[in-house]
């Protein structure tokens, strides 16, 4: 995909600090990001250069999502169990999802889960009547792990170490850079009313993840390691390959490179699944702001993720000083959980702030976390691995969209008392782990 060609008078220029940790001024067409984007090849360029067509209409009808629920009738005790259901289906499908990866490959695999955890959802929300069109939705939106495994190894596998926090910070840009048009979701919902709008959003979204699932499936080949684990399993049933998990537990639980990098995502995994659940409930049903206005909030907060990525990741890219960069972005992830539990009705000169620091905070912890798991994992048994650490991780996530559900119906503003202590366990976690032989350090 080509970019348009504007012609400039000059060049926008960044401060930042290059690989031998000097800082000098670069042109932005030699900002580590953009180098990294030109240097990447074959399925990891496709996997991340597809992911517009994921973001794009996922940040138009995700942001309303807990609010369209409401106004079919779900309450928030409703809306915290469907999270819940959702997770303990996803415990499921992690669990088969390296088995199932390894024995029909990674690309076959994520074309044909992607069709049905997200393509078929889409339809089912777009005609919702009421809880039990959400709960269905839900048992089958959880099946996604199996994409999730499918896609990290195809990304993954192919690509080079030194590429990977730059990758993911792409990942995360092309997916919340999709915020762009959050907005344009707030447009319909206040031209047309909050239901008839989410239908329509639902609808275009089932649309484009089902040209997404074909696109990069026609443009992605399967991994070297993915031919040669088809090979190695193409006479081992699915029980027995399942079975098979007791080789890779003991070792996997011996790493602490991989339990400390698994820490480090469970905070994050129940901040996104409470955050995701209720922080539009909290804006409109506590803050007083409109519906529309959570589309705005949310574009906010992903642009500032974005440009926090740019503008403050290139200087944090070698894993072996990972701990300062997380200890500032749990500090600012507090930071703007105390303001959501503190501010008073239309404090928009506190929502803002709130939004802004959440999404720097993202910038800073999301891509390293990501890289950490992805280097700590081996190579050998990538997909079995993958799918046990996600299974861990959401066997204790899963309780928390319960919990967050009843603390809502308390007070509003709970669920993000709940973060707080989170982002706090967050931050004891990096300089607890920091003191065991350095399990932080990396090879990038």
């Amino acid at each position: 995909m080509g970019a348009p060609c504007i012609h400039v008078r000059r060049t926008p220029r960044f401060s930042v600090r290059n690989g031998s940790g000097q800082g000098g001024e670069i042109g932005i067409r030699n900002h580590p990001m953009f180098q990294a984007l030109r240097e990447l090849r074959g399925n990891p360029r496709y996997s991340v250069l597809t992911e517009w067509m994921f973001g794009i209409p996922y940040n138009m009808f995700n942001p309303f999502m807990s609010v369209y629920m409401l106004a079919l009738g779900v309450t928030d005790q409703g809306i915290g169990l469907i999270a819940s259901l959702s997770l303990a289906v996803q415990i499921l499908s992690q669990l088969v999802s390296g088995t199932l990866v390894d024995k029909y490959g990674r690309r076959l695999t994520l074309f044909i889960a992607d069709l049905v955890s997200f393509s078929i959802p889409c339809l089912i929300w777009a005609f919702s009547q009421n809880m039990t069109w959400f709960v269905v939705a839900a048992l089958i939106n959880g099946t996604w792990r199996v994409a999730h495994t499918a896609w990290t190894c195809l990304v993954i596998e192919d690509a080079e170490e030194h590429l990977l926090v730059h990758m993911w910070s792409w990942i995360t840009i092309f997916g919340v850079g999709s915020s762009f048009f959050t907005p344009v979701g707030g447009w319909f919902v206040q031209r047309f009313g909050l239901v008839p709008a989410m239908r329509g959003l639902l609808l275009f979204g089932f649309v484009m993840l089902t040209a997404k699932c074909a696109v990069l499936y026609v443009l992605s080949h399967e991994t070297e390691r993915g031919v040669q684990r088809r090979m190695e399993t193409r006479d081992q049933s699915l029980l027995s390959l399942l079975s098979g998990y007791r080789q890779v537990v003991g070792p996997l639980l011996r790493s602490r490179r991989i339990r400390g990098a698994l820490a480090l995502m469970t905070v994050t995994n129940i901040y996104n699944t409470v955050n995701g659940s209720f922080f539009g409930v909290l804006v409109t049903g506590k803050l007083g702001f409109p519906e529309a206005s959570i589309a705005l909030f949310a574009a906010l907060g992903s642009i500032t993720t974005a440009v926090g990525i740019f503008g403050i990741g290139p200087r944090f890219r070698n894993l072996s000083h990972a701990r300062p960069p997380l200890w500032l972005g749990f500090g600012l992830y507090l930071l703007s959980q105390m303001l959501l539990v503190a501010m008073p009705p239309r404090s928009l000169w506190m929502l803002i702030p709130a939004v802004m620091l959440a999404g720097i905070g993202g910038a800073l912890v999301n891509p390293i976390i990501e890289a950490l798991l992805a280097v700590a994992m081996n190579t050998h048994e990538r997909a079995r691995i993958s799918s046990i650490v996600y299974m861990l991780l959401l066997v204790i996530t899963t309780p928390f969209g319960w919990i967050a559900g009843q603390l809502s119906a308390v007070d509003r503003a709970l669920p993000f008392g709940l973060n707080l202590g989170l982002f706090a366990l967050g931050m004891l976690l990096v300089w607890a782990i920091g003191r065991e032989q350095r399990p932080l350090e990396g090879t990038a």
